[in-house]
């Protein structure tokens, strides 16, 4: 059973719609907290070509955390899992993704997982390169490869309004700086780890980067593998796990897809060997996710059957 049309879509869109008003937009970057609170859109996109979206789909806004899949895709195709889970490990925690909490208390100081802050700015670390331009260039590059778009780029204003207020991420870094778990230049890494999560796309985009998630690397229509069958279950799991923040658990058990969210509002999903979802809601909940986006996800999932578990 699956979404036949836009206009199927589009139903679904104008119910969540009613959400957006017990949110708020994340205006703790002051760039973000320009977004229009009542905006939601969605894009599907299936292997064999075929795409249906409804809402504000030309929208374009910032990866923020979901561009963490992405880095940490790269980077174990770069690095291998063996190096990389050294230095960051693989367990879900309760905790805001921005926490410092657990850095202090395990030992050794690596992160938990690449999902919260303190292990992206690690696998943001991990990026291979000689400067911040070179290695900013190669993840956006395979950002561009992942949607099949060259235009893709990044929004300077975001990127600036992150850097100047990056405050916690800066103590984050050089705690694990002290750990001996990164050993750059701080300013770098905050200056590479913003311009990452400022990188922008559509809806249309974002379902686009699901779908090669959801084929295990693979994109069925340049027929290129862009990833190793083993780096996208890595990161699917990751998603399941993780990829919600510490709503992670009711997001699987009341949708039960790998999906990735960001501040902006946009969620990645990778429905296994079936489909990519992107979708844009710029009104968060208190955890941090798109509520209207989180009840759009949960109603496509009850009339669709979409849940792995």
């Amino acid at each position: 059973m699956q979404c036949r049309s836009s206009e199927e879509l589009m139903s679904f869109v104008q119910e969540a719609k009613t959400m957006t008003q017990y949110g708020k937009v994340a205006n703790y970057i002051p760039a973000l907290g320009k977004a229009h609170p009542n905006d939601l859109a969605i894009a599907i996109q299936y292997p064999d070509g075929i795409s249906f979206s409804a809402g504000d789909i030309q929208k374009r806004f910032t990866l923020q955390s979901i561009s963490k899949v992405i880095s940490l895709a790269l980077v174990l195709m770069d690095r291998g899992s063996e190096y990389v889970f050294e230095r960051v490990g693989m367990e879900p925690t309760g905790d805001p993704f921005n926490s410092i909490a657990k850095l202090e208390t395990m030992a050794p100081s690596k992160p938990l997982n690449p999902m919260i802050n303190a292990g992206a700015l690690v696998v943001t670390h991990m990026l291979v390169g000689q400067s911040v331009e070179d290695r900013f260039q190669r993840l956006l590059t395979f950002t561009q490869e992942l949607a099949n778009d060259t235009t893709i780029g990044y929004c300077k204003d975001v990127a600036q309004s992150e850097f100047e207020t990056a405050h916690l991420n800066r103590s984050l870094s050089y705690f694990l700086k002290q750990h001996q778990i990164i050993d750059e230049d701080v300013e770098e890494l905050i200056d590479l780890y913003t311009k990452q999560c400022a990188i922008e796309m559509n809806t249309l985009n974002l379902a686009r980067v699901g779908m090669i998630f959801a084929m295990d690397g693979n994109d069925p229509l340049t027929g290129k593998q862009l990833m190793s069958a083993d780096v996208a279950r890595i990161c699917k799991t990751f998603m399941v796990t993780c990829g919600m923040y510490n709503a992670s658990g009711e997001f699987a058990i009341k949708i039960g897809i790998p999906a990735k969210s960001g501040v902006s509002g946009g969620i990645m999903g990778a429905v296994p060997c079936k489909f990519g979802v992107g979708v844009f809601g710029p009104s968060l909940d208190e955890k941090g996710n798109s509520i209207a986006g989180v009840h759009l996800l949960e109603s496509l999932s009850k009339t669709y059957h979409l849940s792995m578990f």
